[in-house]
């Protein structure tokens, strides 16, 4: 399954300077989600819409609709406390209202720290 993906939302750390690439390494997107790799590579084991580019050396490199995918996942398991399974069935249901509702999840999120710095900041 090709899914078409909004990039204006990706939650990313402050120390993360987000590129405009075609791929990002599996460590670049372990940092954009604060995952490990190992959760990463089980994730692409047990997901089989995320498919990574390996390289000759097996290196994996992400898209960003292995991103839009793995934004999806993290938002289902991580934020809305679903088991693997369970956000399987989510994405097989309805995939499109689950990844917008990953992406409002995560600019909320962003608006806040915003707001929260800038409170500091006035403080």
């Amino acid at each position: 399954m090709k899914i078409e993906i909004d990039d204006s939302y990706m939650p990313l750390p402050e120390s993360f300077e987000m590129k405009e690439k075609l791929y990002y390494s599996i460590g670049e997107t372990s940092e954009i989600f604060g995952l490990p790799a190992s959760t990463l590579r089980y994730w692409e084991k047990e997901f089989d819409m995320i498919k990574p580019r390996k390289n000759k050396k097996g290196d994996r490199f992400f898209s960003k609709n292995d991103i839009a995918l793995i934004r999806t996942i993290h938002y289902l398991t991580r934020v809305k406390g679903y088991t693997l399974q369970g956000a399987k069935d989510a994405l097989k249901r309805n995939f499109m209202e689950e990844a917008d509702n990953a992406s409002i999840i995560s600019s909320l999120m962003e608006i806040k720290e915003m707001l929260l710095k800038i409170k500091k900041e006035l403080d």
